[in-house]
């Protein structure tokens, strides 16, 4: 059985982290790739250069309201199809794991996972109760930590 205080703490821990991944994310496209090159890649892509503007702003905007607690069911919502979008265009042609050349597609699918269970804090989703999408946070966190520090890489 699940505590419902711990379910919301983790819930909230969830949402924060989605919000600073979010901003380090946007950070780079920002900071490293600039907004101009990041446009250029997603030209290469085959996508509109514009796209890229909207994504930076949608990774600042939905994450920055994650953070702040701002309507979290809609923001995250919003956020799915952006990752999903990664792994159709980007990663998934790179296979399943992340240190693949050009990344893999478990990272940005992880996102998603966590993305569809973040409801904020003492808050889940309409169609899932705390009891399993706590169960399933803690189930997908120990895997993802479990490869991150396995110290195994791909051949």
């Amino acid at each position: 059985m699940t505590n419902p205080e711990q379910a919301a703490v983790a819930a909230l821990l969830l949402r924060l982290a989605l919000g600073v991944m979010f901003l380090a994310h946007a950070w780079v496209k920002v900071k490293v790739f600039t907004p101009s090159g990041t446009a250029q890649y997603f030209k290469s892509l085959g996508l509109p250069g514009e796209l890229a503007y909207l994504t930076m702003a949608a990774e600042i905007v939905g994450g920055i309201l994650l953070i702040l607690g701002i309507e979290t069911r809609w923001v995250a919502l919003a956020m799915v199809p952006l990752m999903l979008g990664t792994i159709v265009l980007v990663h998934g042609k790179a296979g399943w794991l992340f240190t693949n050349k050009d990344g893999g597609w478990e990272y940005p699918a992880f996102w998603v996972f966590h993305l569809r269970t973040s409801g904020g804090p003492g808050r889940m989703p309409a169609f899932a109760d705390p009891e399993s999408t706590a169960a399933a946070m803690a189930v997908a966190s120990l895997g993802s930590a479990a490869d991150c520090c396995s110290g195994v890489r791909p051949a």
